[in-house]
């Protein structure tokens, strides 16, 4: 009997998930391998604890080069009235004073402790001193010893018997060694889950394809595989199924003879190609459809059962039930999907805890709104500015995967709560170290593309830079919060004709900063390859056929668009696509190259990049701005080693429409 369920709470869709588990007899580790020790079991978790067979060291063992001696025989040697101990090379019978042992010799049943060699004087048979091993005759030795001095006494490290490591340890490099000093030459870990990802879909084309307008490149397949093999599983990437119910069945079928788990990559929602829920209706039992989560919300949870067609893997001791999730198409959904649903699972049929990132209390830089029925997970950049520990919202859209390689953690905003407001302290689940927080530059303001050639080779120089593009205006906002280390900014004012300082005197005022000279750049008319609207001039906008792509509220360039519209008259509600708002220039350009508009004002590496044309209009001033406080820190001091590098001035003036004359020279102290 099929179950839809939409939207249900995620704590509850995990539950019904884990009940029918348990249920199969699926909750628990799923098999044990019994393996030889090398490097290959690195990682492997191990199923049962490792109990020592032999203790380590297995005898009493020399820690040092030197001399074996009853510690009894040397009390009373003092600097000013030594004791001299006859000596020999081989072992000695009861009653010798001395023996020479290497390290790592076994210490004589009659000796209890060792000298270094360094700290006694070798003597031949007429008492001189000699470096020669097989002259030596006797000691001269100025200092008593303790017993076991130097000695690695049996059982020093491990004793027969002890627990070495428990169960569910993911082993490491060192783990490998302690096992084999406890005497094992094999070792029992749990074996790796085999999870199939099925990417499904008419309009998918493998990666390398030449892509024409509606092909979609199939990548989920790829990020899933390497999260699953990344905890412990085994993937098993199928090729692409197209749309067809008969042919989707038939592939996951395939996979369950073989598998332990199995992604379905297909049509997840309430449309007339929902696949996955149709094949898991047609295979087993349908559990969830619909989860509230964000992003990720139209998650298909269920159970089918295995074909009983005989095959190897089932030898292996499994239940007949699989369990199979229907993976969201959007990359940041699937990939939060496995991170939310795949990742605890495998812990469980590995026998180890699930992953945990680490957390850390955060000030979130902007306001956020959250549907208030959802789990909400917020990607975010992270940075720590003077104490404060700030995290700044990233873009959010599902099929953004770059918003997750840029983020350093998430938010986890839960059901009932409608966002948060800047200013907020919120926690963060952290993706990277302390350390990389620590050294990771924060700029908030206006986008410009050299700064991901800026972030490059600050690289190069133990230093990251997170930037977070919310405008000119913006940035200078989250100076004064003290909010991030630097901003970009392009603010013209229409009254002076110049840059920044104006803006800068009005909302950073009690803040000293130092402005810093980065690029000059042009300004102009991103349109479509071959220019079919014929567009030279701002005054060709107003025509009624062209739409028009704008910068959001309080960006440089919307300010210096605005400031040409008075400056020629034009109103801007003349302009259609006025208000259609992007945040960057390569947003820009996407509308245009997307269709969405026919222009848009830009700079000529964001229609480049695009292979679309560029019709220059104006010049600009683009700078760096500081405050004197970072502009003259240790964490910012590679900044200014890279501004003033040739090979970085040189990959700036390579980029199309960009001046470095002013680059790295202090413009202006406020």
């Amino acid at each position: 009997m099929s179950i839809y369920l939409h939207d249900i709470p995620l704590p509850e869709a995990k539950a019904r998930l884990q009940a029918v588990l348990e249920e199969a007899g699926l909750w628990r580790v799923l098999g044990v391998e019994t393996i030889p020790l090398d490097e290959n079991v690195l990682g492997r978790v191990l199923a049962e604890p490792v109990w020592a067979k032999v203790s380590s060291p297995h005898y009493h063992a020399s820690a040092m080069d030197g001399f074996a001696v009853r510690a009894e025989d040397t009390a009373g040697a003092q600097p000013s009235s030594p004791l001299f101990l006859p000596c020999s090379l081989a072992p000695s019978p009861p009653g010798s004073s001395a023996q020479y042992v290497d390290t790592g010799d076994p210490l004589p049943d009659w000796a209890n402790a060792i000298i270094p060699i360094e700290n006694v004087e070798s003597l031949d048979e007429d008492g001189k001193i000699t470096i020669d091993i097989h002259a030596l005759k006797a000691i001269r030795i100025r200092a008593a010893v303790t017993p076991w001095s130097h000695v690695r006494a049996l059982g020093e490290d491990i004793v027969a018997t002890q627990l070495v490591l428990a169960a569910g340890q993911a082993l490491r490099p060192v783990d490998l060694g302690a096992i084999a000093a406890a005497g094992h030459a094999e070792v029992k870990v749990a074996r790796k889950p085999r999870v199939a990802i099925l990417p499904t879909g008419t309009e998918l084309v493998p990666i390398g394809s030449k892509l024409e307008p509606g092909d979609i490149l199939e990548y989920n397949s790829l990020v899933q595989a390497a999260q699953v093999n990344a905890w412990g599983g085994e993937a098993v990437r199928f090729p692409i199924t197209p749309d067809s119910f008969e042919a989707i069945v038939q592939r996951e079928q395939e996979a369950a003879r073989d598998c332990d788990f199995i992604l379905l990559n297909a049509g997840s929602s309430a449309g007339a190609e929902d696949f996955s829920a149709k094949v898991v209706e047609k295979l087993g039992t349908l559990l969830v459809h619909g989860v509230a989560v964000r992003p990720g919300h139209p998650v298909i949870l269920g159970v089918i059962a295995r074909s009983p067609e005989r095959s190897e893997w089932e030898r292996l001791p499994r239940n007949d039930t699989i369990p199979i999730i229907g993976v969201p198409g959007y990359p940041v959904s699937a990939a939060l999907t496995a991170e939310i649903f795949v990742e605890p699972l495998l812990a469980k049929w590995l026998g180890r805890r699930p992953g945990e990132l680490p957390t850390k209390s955060a000030t979130l830089t902007r306001k956020v709104a959250s549907p208030g029925g959802d789990d909400d997970y917020l990607r975010v950049a992270v940075g720590k500015v003077g104490d404060k520990v700030l995290a700044a919202p990233l873009a959010r859209g599902a099929g953004i995967i770059t918003s997750l390689v840029r983020a350093d953690g998430l938010i986890i905003l839960p059901r009932g709560v409608q966002g948060a407001e800047a200013g907020e302290q919120v926690r963060v689940h952290l993706y990277r170290s302390k350390a990389e927080i620590e050294r990771t530059i924060f700029c908030i303001g206006s986008h410009d593309m050299t700064l991901d050639l800026l972030a490059q080779f600050l690289g190069e120089h133990d230093r990251r830079l997170a930037s977070a593009n919310v405008g000119s205006l913006g940035g200078l906002v989250a100076l004064k919060r003290g909010e991030s280390h630097l901003a970009g900014s392009h603010l013209l004012d229409p009254e002076t004709g110049e840059y920044n300082l104006s803006y800068i005197r009005q909302y950073l005022s009690g803040v000293p900063v130092k402005v810093y000279g980065f690029v000059g750049r042009e300004q102009g008319l991103i349109v479509r390859k071959g220019n079919p609207k014929r567009i030279k001039s701002l005054g060709d906008l107003t025509r009624p056929e062209v739409r028009y792509v704008n910068r959001q509220r309080g960006a440089g360039t919307r300010v210096l668009f605005d400031y040409h519209l008075n400056r020629s008259g034009i109103v801007a509600s003349s302009i259609k696509g006025y208000s259609q708002e992007e945040y960057t220039h390569l947003g820009v350009a996407a509308a245009v190259a997307s269709g969405r508009a026919d222009c848009g004002l830009g700079i000529p590496a964001a229609a480049q990049s695009l292979d679309l044309d560029f019709i220059p209009l104006f010049q600009e001033t683009y700078q760096l701005v500081i405050p004197k406080n970072y502009a003259e820190s240790e964490l910012l001091a590679p900044l200014f080693v890279v501004l003033n590098n040739k090979d970085f001035h040189d990959a700036v003036a390579a980029m199309p429409g960009y001046n470095i004359g002013e680059m790295g020279k202090l413009v202006a102290e406020i």
